[in-house]
């Protein structure tokens, strides 16, 4: 490597988050070194603080590039149940995004750009479950934790047993008909 390539890297950034999501999901975000991003980047090691400042930046940093990507997956959907299992495939799809966005000890939680994502996220999750149930915020917590703790399940390989082969999308589509009925349809309970 040259002197040269150590200070004039394409795109320094976008090549110290990739590192930094592989090293996240192969070896979690214990693993993470900038001074180790730094070398799978090819450049000096003082160079990924320049744009994340330290770990807590770049772990701030994957944080709200994950909102956005999950932000811009539920936006496709169609109704609350979809909603869900795009939640879900989200969560497959990105896995180390998934494990740091809601890690809050990680990040620094006043960061702009990830209040304005998570909040942007968070407004869609809200608006999916108005009309089902009573009350909208017990709707919403209702909708979030069963998406999320079947991602996290899913995730950590809890489900692989109960799943038996079966397609997890096409399992929680199951599991948020159950569990999801528009309030109309429940008055007659």
């Amino acid at each position: 490597m040259t002197s040269e390539r150590a200070y004039h890297h394409g795109d320094l950034r976008r090549a110290v988050l990739t590192a930094a999501l592989d090293v996240i999901a192969t070896e979690g975000p214990a693993a993470l070194s900038l001074r180790d991003l730094a070398r799978r980047a090819g450049v000096s090691h003082a160079a990924p603080a320049h744009h994340f400042k330290d770990r807590a930046g770049l772990l701030t940093a994957i944080a709200a590039e994950g909102y956005g990507l999950l932000s811009a997956t539920l936006g496709e959907a169609d109704g609350l149940r979809d909603l869900g299992v795009r939640y879900v495939r989200f969560a497959t799809a990105h896995p180390a995004h998934f494990q740091i966005m809601f890690r809050p000890e990680l990040l620094r939680p006043d960061a702009p750009e990830l209040l304005t994502a998570r909040e942007r996220t968070r407004s869609q999750l809200r608006t999916a479950v108005e009309g089902y149930g009573d009350d909208p915020a017990i709707g919403f917590m209702a909708a979030w934790s069963m998406a999320h703790g079947f991602a996290t399940l899913l995730l950590s390989h809890n489900m692989d047993g109960p799943l038996d082969g079966r397609d997890p999308e096409e399992t929680f589509r199951a599991l948020a008909d159950e569990m999801f009925q528009p309030a109309e349809n429940t008055a007659a309970d």
